[in-house]
Order: structure tokens, then C-alpha cells, then sequence
């Protein structure tokens, strides 16, 4: 097993430069229930937009600022000039399995076979842009609610998003455990043996080389770089 450090998972994006109906131009909002997920901004300029129990918040994207969030957090990528980020995952390959649901209006997340056709994979820019536009359409009301102090309809969207998710969690499990578990438990095999003196693990050491597996694809922000690290 080697893996990226801390085994996860890692991709490029290019943020969406559609206007939405509030006029901003980016990508589709959505939440992680179990990763946390981190923006390291490569490039040009732009924002991220989150709502969590502290409230809404904007804060500025440019080159050099690493921004992350927990579980939870609703975020939305803001294009403004040519933004560019690479995204660091937690759990490479659960978020890819379902640990992510789009703010789609409430009557979509309540039926999983139409969350589940909204939210497929777009085969063009317009399918992509429909996306998007649903999940802002459901984004602004749980925003706005936020703003004037009302958090029911965040902790909604909380409990609609498990929902949706429950009947995939013990297919995570098992990538869990052979992922990001098993790389820190590794760590701790290490420590133990080079505090009894055994160095053999280093005779192992190596480098790896990965080149992207798809270019240019579609992902919940932009236009996605991706990597297959599941090997």
C-alpha cells in the first residue's frame, strides 16, 4: 500500500464562470457528511460562500490561501477571475461513493430516484449548468433563513442529506477502512517498529507516479482534473 499522504484524495478544478439566477457566477452548492474538504487556491481569484451553524460567510479565494471545511458545511465555489484550485479530499473515494448531496429544493431530496437523476453526472455544459441551477435553486432559501437567524431550514437540509445517504453507508465502510484507516494504522506499525529498533519498512520506500485518468470532466464546481487512486 501506498498511497497520498493520509490517504486522500486530490483533484484540479476550474471554476464554473456561469451567472446563476442571483447573479453570481460558480458552482453548484453542496455538503460532505463525513470528509473534510480543502481549497488550495492556484490561481486567479474568487470566493467561497459557506453556511454552517456560525452563519453565513464569503470569504476570498486567491493564490496561496488553503481554506478547508468539516462535515456539514454547505459550500459554493465563486468564479470571478480565472480561478483555479486544487482540491484535497479526506477518504479518497467516499465522496466519489455518495458522501456528497447537492442543495437541491426539498421535494428532490425527498425522493431519492429524482436526487438521484438530478444529481447524475452531466454529459454537457447544459446538463451541468441545469444542475447547478437546481442546487442554487434550493441553496438561497436555506441562505437567506440563515442570514435573518433561522438555521431550521440548514438543520433540514442536514437531515434530508443523511437521509439520502443512510442506505449506501456500509459500502463506505470497507473503503474506509482500507484507505485511510489503514494508512495511519501503517504510521503507527512504523513507530512501533523503529522504537524497537527495526528499520526494515524503509527497504520498501520508493516513488509513484500518477498522471491524471480524465481531464476536463464535470465536477459540483468545475471543471475537474481527476485522479484514480484507488489502487
Amino acid at each position: 500500500m501506498f498511497p497520498l499522504p493520509g490517504g486522500i484524495g486530490l483533484s484540479h478544478l476550474c471554476a464554473y464562470e456561469w451567472e446563476a439566477a442571483d447573479g453570481v457566477c460558480g458552482g453548484s452548492p453542496h455538503l460532505h457528511l463525513a470528509c473534510t474538504e480543502a481549497y488550495v487556491v492556484t490561481g486567479g481569484r474568487g470566493a467561497v460562500q459557506t453556511l454552517d451553524a456560525g452563519g453565513y460567510r464569503e470569504t476570498g479565494l486567491e493564490a496561496g490561501v488553503v481554506a478547508w471545511f468539516a462535515p456539514g458545511t454547505v459550500h459554493r465555489m465563486v468564479q470571478r477571475d480565472d480561478l483555479r484550485i486544487t482540491v484535497l479530499m479526506q477518504n479518497s473515494g467516499l465522496p466519489e461513493a455518495g458522501d456528497a448531496v447537492f442543495t437541491f429544493p426539498p421535494p428532490v431530496l425527498a425522493d431519492p430516484d429524482a436526487y438521484a437523476e438530478a444529481a447524475a453526472m452531466p454529459d454537457g455544459d447544459d446538463a451541468a449548468r441545469r444542475r447547478r441551477d437546481l442546487a442554487i435553486e434550493g441553496y438561497l432559501p436555506i441562505r437567506d433563513a440563515l442570514v435573518s437567524g433561522d438555521p431550521g431550514p440548514l438543520r433540514d437540509f442536514h437531515r434530508a442529506a443523511a437521509a439520502l445517504v443512510a442506505p449506501k453507508i456500509d459500502a463506505w465502510f470497507p473503503r474506509w477502512r482500507s484507505g485511510a484507516l489503514a494508512a495511519a494504522e501503517l504510521t503507527g506499525e512504523h513507530l512501533k517498529a523503529l522504537a524497537n529498533g527495526d528499520a526494515s519498512h524503509l527497504g520498501q520506500s520508493g516513488v509513484r507516479v500518477l498522471r491524471p485518468s480524465k481531464e476536463d470532466g464535470y465536477g459540483m464546481c468545475g471543471r475537474r482534473t481527476e485522479y484514480d487512486l484507488d489502487g
